[in-house]
């Protein structure tokens, strides 16, 4: 009895803000319709349009979030947990999972759920405003979770991560955090100066919100929190 109860303190102390995260986009995105999964939505052409109709809801569409209508200020916190399809949910995911318990571990729970919410929330927010113009919608926690790595980038530098680079084979290597970010930051930085205007990715959203976690991070923490001596991350394995 006492051994249980030591694991369920030890499993209460744990990352539970990265998982409850993780576990919500997951049943949003299952029971929407690009899973395919939920038959209420149809199947085919009725498949299709009922997908479109459930992004404009819940999904930003820059043209219309700055309008005098209150749920259109509502879609950038909605939007966080609808994904477009099973590779974007997985692959942002895979990102949470990775890099959200360390940075949670650091900042603490509440101002960890803060944090996410509010850096993915001005990173669509920033995305739209500079797409006034366009009806695309814009769905997926990358631009938070772009946050998460902004924060890890500055609180955990030399925490060492295996990575698969495509110039290297996808040989599983293992990297300081700081390389690897610094990396991928790059990647976005490169296909946001190439993007056009149509629909895709998000790049500038990643941006910003990567930018936004590291400011906020280095102006919050850097004093108290911040590990100097390598260290393992041990919640899995980034792939840029």
């Amino acid at each position: 009895m006492i051994v249980r109860w030591q694991a369920v303190r030890e499993a209460a102390r744990g990352p539970v803000v990265t998982h409850a995260l993780i576990a919500g986009c997951c049943v949003v995105f299952l029971l929407g319709p690009a899973s395919g999964l939920n038959p209420a939505y149809g199947t085919g052409e009725d498949l299709l349009s009922s997908g479109t109709a459930y992004f404009r809801r819940w999904g930003v569409v820059p043209d219309e979030l700055f309008t005098d209508t209150p749920r259109a200020w509502l879609t950038p916190l909605t939007a966080l947990f609808v994904h477009g399809s099973w590779l974007h949910l997985l692959g942002n995911m895979l990102f949470l999972y990775v890099f959200g318990a360390m940075t949670e571990e650091r900042m603490g729970r509440a101002p960890f759920l803060v944090f996410y919410v509010c850096t993915g929330y001005l990173a669509l927010a920033a995305y739209a405003a500079a797409n006034a113009s366009s009806d695309q919608t814009l769905v997926g926690a990358s631009g938070a979770i772009s946050a998460v790595l902004g924060a890890f980038l500055c609180l955990l530098p030399r925490a060492r991560v295996t990575s698969l680079f495509p110039f290297l084979f996808f040989l599983p290597l293992r990297f300081p955090a700081w390389i690897v970010l610094l990396f991928w930051f790059a990647l976005q930085w490169v296909a946001a100066h190439r993007a056009d205007s149509g629909p895709g990715v998000a790049y500038l959203a990643h941006l910003v919100g990567f930018s936004l976690g590291f400011v906020y991070a280095w102006g919050r923490y850097r004093r108290t929190t911040r590990v100097r001596r390598p260290v393992t991350a041990g919640e899995g394995d980034s792939q840029p």
